[in-house]
């Protein structure tokens, strides 16, 4: 059944509320903490590449809490096994059993920070973890809870002792952004606050974690027409057969700009998806998604810069196919 506008008005009511909220620990970007909600009620992941110090972990935790979910923080390193992500099995010489210890991974919003820092392995627990939403631990399978949201982070500065996430791993992220710096008002009121070390740790919630199930069940029912479906279409076609580019987006990719398009649509107080929606998303949802030639790279091309293009020679559609 699809969303009706009455559910749109509601949803996008409830939606910059919770922006508003997390807003209070992340000051001056609105925009990121839109894109990491809209991560979520998409049933995604968000990866963020961002230099030390730009509040990854207050976002995190603000979401959490705005959720009234659980929070955890695993700090990648080189030693670390994928047991340490996703729990272990021990015998209880009491009860002559043998128990599941959870790991950090069963939380609602779980920060993997500095992602690359990791062996292959570790990384792939991990991921497995995102794409199944379960974990098998000796033949007994555990589920994630709900809602679940991985928030990867990656140091662009050092690159020393790091292992580079797989092309098809980075596909696995529906979003990829970063925080960035404040700018200098919200930089002042951070330094104003600074007795209060940690404010996302006193949010209060604004929804339960069962309503952000429900939201991103109702975001799944918002009307895509079929010309805006031919039109991300189209664009991701270009993005294979450009020249620059080794690897284009693959229909993975063009289901995650659907299905985000659908979330941002519905914030937005639409029941609709129109394309500037899509044009809104297309950098976050496929900047990561796309592999240069060598050649291109050596002249300074950026996915962006493709994408950029893309979205200049695709014309976008200007009437609806069908009547939501």
């Amino acid at each position: 059944m699809a969303m009706t506008t009455e559910q749109s008005a509601w949803f996008a009511d409830t939606f910059d509320k919770l922006v508003g909220n997390v807003a209070h620990a992340v000051l001056g970007k609105d925009e990121v903490i839109r894109l990491a909600l809209t991560c979520m009620l998409t049933r995604g992941h968000l990866l963020l590449e961002d230099a030390p110090g730009t509040g990854k972990t207050s976002l995190a935790r603000a979401i959490a809490a705005t959720v009234q979910g659980s929070h955890q923080r695993i700090q990648f390193t080189p030693d670390l096994l994928p047991s340490d992500v996703t729990g272990v099995t021990i015998y209880d010489q009491a009860s002559h059993k043998f128990e599941f210890h959870p790991g950090p991974i069963f939380a609602s919003i779980v920060l993997a920070d500095e992602i690359n820092r990791a062996s292959p392995k570790t990384q792939s627990a991990l991921l497995e973890v995102m794409e199944e939403g379960q974990v098998t631990v000796d033949g007994v399978t555990h589920a994630a809870p709900q809602p679940f949201m991985v928030i990867a982070t990656q140091n662009p500065i050092e690159q020393a002792g790091t292992y580079r996430l797989p092309e098809a791993q980075l596909d696995r992220f529906l979003i990829k952004t970063s925080i960035g710096y404040p700018d200098h008002a919200s930089t002042v009121r951070i330094l104003a606050g600074a007795a209060e070390r940690d404010p996302s740790r006193s949010l209060a919630a604004i929804i339960t974690s069962q309503a952000v199930v429900d939201m991103a069940d109702l975001a799944a029912t918002v009307h895509t027409d079929d010309a805006v479906l031919e039109y991300v279409s189209a664009l991701a076609e270009r993005t294979r057969t450009a020249p620059e580019a080794r690897v284009g987006v693959s229909v993975r990719g063009a289901l995650a700009l659907v299905r985000t398009a659908k979330v941002w649509a519905a914030a937005q107080g639409r029941h609709y998806v129109v394309p500037d929606d899509v044009k809104d998303l297309v950098e976050p949802v496929w900047n990561h998604r796309i592999v240069l030639d060598a050649e291109a790279e050596f002249e300074g091309t950026t996915s962006l810069d493709l994408l950029g293009r893309v979205l200049t020679e695709v014309p976008a559609p200007q009437e609806r196919r069908n009547v939501a």
